[in-house]
């Protein structure tokens, strides 16, 4: 079983023998874990010596009125679930471990990148992800740190931190883990009811549709814009209230004001799509060439 430290000091104590001659990785999680995570302790092995998985539901980044309280707690399975995966250390520290004063004095905000998609609705989310996740770089000082793609604007604000605070550490993108039906996993899918269930893979069928239109050009006879539209009136008619669907560039450029019948002139692009289906606010990404 990996060795669970709740204490800053007790896991650094725990670390440093390894730090001058072994690689040491952080997979950081708010728990709960699920096959996706797993999937990022084991690209997590690829690249480093010791693995340190981070549980840890952080305040700073739940906003009024979400499910901070409600968000499952399950530190015995998900001990038992890394152990298969050959976890070394599990860090699980407690709220007043982690911050002094909440809300913490200091703060880490990452711009103009935060303000869009996910920013728009919740608009302290990134900069609570900003401070918990400098703090955990600092508390496990890892040479690498694995991060999910189907949260494609955080993995784009954790790079863009890593740059401008120039940490030493390698981040590594993993690719979305999905179910059979092509929903990508989340925490928070438990909440969806049975039928809910059933409904959900429709979101990740839409973005390969819309995809594959604007691989095939569609877009120079429509206009994006209005194939945006077409996708979002289908989402919302199986029964989802979408927050955003949008197309960008890698860099999470926006290109929704492209409705003119003119070719894009890029080539990488991404179809990110947050929408509510009942209790659950799924997030799903889709990387897609226009020249393909």
């Amino acid at each position: 079983m990996p060795i669970i430290h709740p204490y800053i000091s007790d896991l650094r104590t725990a670390l440093q023998p390894y730090r001058s001659q072994q690689r040491i990785a952080l997979v950081p999680t708010m728990g709960n874990l699920h096959d996706g995570h797993l999937e990022l302790v084991k690209i997590a092995k690829q690249h480093a010596d010791i693995v340190v998985v981070s549980i840890f539901v952080n305040p700073t980044q739940f906003g009024v009125g979400e499910d901070f309280d409600s968000y499952p707690r399950t530190l015995d399975d998900d001990a038992k679930k890394l152990a298969t995966v050959g976890t070394d250390y599990i860090f699980a520290p407690h709220v007043d471990e982690m911050y002094a004063v909440l809300p913490p004095s200091t703060s880490i905000r990452a711009g103009a990148i935060t303000v869009q998609l996910c920013g728009q609705s919740r608009p302290d989310h990134f900069d609570g992800v900003g401070i918990v996740v400098s703090k955990l770089f600092n508390i496990v000082q890892p040479d690498v740190a694995i991060f999910g793609q189907k949260d494609y604007q955080q993995l784009a604000i954790i790079k863009q931190l890593v740059r401008d605070l120039s940490y030493s550490i390698d981040i590594i993108a993993a690719p979305i883990v999905r179910a059979v039906d092509g929903l990508a996993l989340s925490s928070r899918n438990q909440y969806l009811s049975p039928a809910e269930r059933q409904v959900a893979p429709i979101l990740h069928q839409e973005l390969q549709y819309l995809a594959q239109q604007l691989a095939d050009g569609a877009h120079t006879q429509q206009g994006l814009a209005a194939l945006i539209v077409e996708s979002s009136t289908r989402i919302s008619n199986a029964g989802f209230n979408i927050d955003y669907l949008e197309v960008k560039t890698l860099q999470l450029e926006a290109l929704n004001n492209k409705t003119s019948k003119s070719p894009l002139d890029v080539q990488d692009l991404i179809i990110l799509v947050a929408a509510w289906l009942g209790r659950a606010r799924l997030l799903d990404n889709q990387l897609i060439n226009v020249n393909q």
